[in-house]
Formats: C-alpha cells, sequence, structure tokens
C-alpha cells in the first residue's frame, strides 16, 4: 500500500483503551488497535502518538479540587495509557519508547524532541505521555504541540464519528459530512474539531488535521495511506 505521509501524529483519546468496558483498559482493543498502528509504521510511516486519559481520569471529582492537582492526575492517566500501549505494541514486536512529559525515569523517558527525532530516523513509534507537562492544556493541544514539534506532516485525530459535520450526527439525521474544510471554515462555523487552543496551534503552523472514526481500528492504516476517509481540515 503506498503511504502519503512520511510522519504522523496520532491522537488517541482515552475512552478508546476501554473498549466496551467504559472505563480501565481493555486489553483486546488495545491490541487491535496497536496492531493497525503497527501495519502504518511497517509501511515505512513514523508514528508519534498522544493518549488522552479519559478512560481513567475527567476533570475534577468536585467543584473543591484545585484546577492545576487535576490536570496533574488527569497527565498520570495519560503515563498509564502510554505504558498499556507500549506494553502492547512489544507484544506485536514493534519497536517503540515511551516519552514523558513529566519526569519519571524509571519507566519512561522524559521528553526530549531531539531523542524523538532520531526515534523516528530508527523506525521506532514513539508514544507521549503526560499531555504539554502543564495544566489547563488539553490532550488535544498536546497533540498539536507535538506534531508541530516533530515536524509532523499531518495530524490524525481518531475519533467515534466519522469525520466532522454541520451538527451533532447523533442528535440530527439531516447532518452533513464534510470531506474537507479550511481552517477558516471551521472557525467560520464553529465546527467543535478539536479545542481552540489545539485548533489556533495547527492553524497558525499549517499542520493538517484529518478526523475520522476509529470504528474500525485498521481505518488508521486508510488514514496513513491517504484514502479518502474522515474529514481534511487544512489552511486554504
Amino acid at each position: 500500500m503506498d503511504i502519503t505521509f512520511k510522519r504522523i501524529l496520532l491522537k488517541l483519546s482515552g475512552e478508546v483503551l476501554a473498549g466496551a468496558k467504559g472505563s480501565g483498559i481493555d486489553g483486546d482493543t488495545v491490541i487491535k488497535i496497536c496492531a493497525s498502528v503497527k501495519k502504518v509504521a511497517d509501511m515505512g510511516v513514523q508514528v508519534g502518538i498522544v493518549v488522552g486519559g479519559g478512560n481513567f481520569w475527567r476533570g475534577r471529582t468536585s467543584e473543591n479540587m484545585e484546577r492545576a492537582r487535576a490536570d496533574h492526575i488527569g497527565m498520570l492517566a495519560t503515563a498509564m495509557n502510554s505504558l498499556a500501549l507500549c506494553d502492547a505494541f512489544e507484544q506485536l514486536g514493534a519497536d517503540v519508547r515511551v516519552q514523558t512529559a513529566i519526569e519519571m525515569r524509571q519507566i519512561a523517558e522524559p521528553y526530549i524532541r531531539s531523542k524523538a527525532i532520531r526515534h523516528f530516523e530508527k523506525g521506532r513509534i514513539v508514544i507521549f505521555g503526560c499531555g504539554t507537562g502543564s495544566p489547563f492544556f488539553s490532550t488535544d493541544t498536546a497533540a498539536a504541540l507535538r506534531a508541530v514539534e516533530i515536524n509532523a506532516d499531518v495530524l490524525l485525530k481518531a475519533t467515534n464519528v466519522d469525520g466532522i459535520y454541520d451538527k451533532d450526527p447523533n442528535k440530527f439525521s439531516d447532518a452533513v459530512k464534510f470531506n474537507s474544510l479550511t481552517f477558516k471554515d471551521a472557525l467560520n462555523r464553529d465546527l467543535k474539531v478539536m479545542d481552540s487552543t489545539a485548533f489556533s496551534l495547527c492553524k497558525d503552523n499549517d499542520m493538517p488535521i484529518l478526523v475520522f472514526s476509529l470504528s474500525e481500528p485498521d481505518n488508521i492504516v486508510k488514514a496513513a495511506s491517504g484514502k479518502d476517509i474522515g474529514t481534511l481540515v487544512k489552511n486554504g
């Protein structure tokens, strides 16, 4: 299969790792996702991954919890998911490294851009944990930041919907899907592609975003191969 992108940044939500369980980590689901990502890497595509932590932690457990502390707990949740992905990749025989924005040297490398680039050049999959390392930033923003930092060709955002619609397709049967959009159009229509910080970072740095469904794990292969899937957002 031909490849369209030399280097990609794949954004996975934490929830997808839970599978039908709804929370925690479902081993079979993680293996299926990682098997598809490995196919992409075996095609010669350099793969970076940012994963969320929503299967373990979302926001604050109460309004009394300090926001920065709650966000740090969320970062630790992404570290757990990163290690689970790493283990699944190793079971499949992939060469993989985990880098975290918060130092935890006993279990992962600290995030160092030049070292991540070197891993890519050696054909390794690199998983970026702990978001940006700072509170008040989402893992979407972390994905946008890492995509720009590593000079990815595209940010692949795997979701539970097969692209971007003019309104919520789960609520409106007449929702219309876009095959492609400019950042300007998406902003004018107030489409919720990513949170505003992540979206602005991609727009300002000319980083295209491909939004697609992970209902079939092999959609990752199709997305990395430039197949007609999902919705592509880019500068006009």
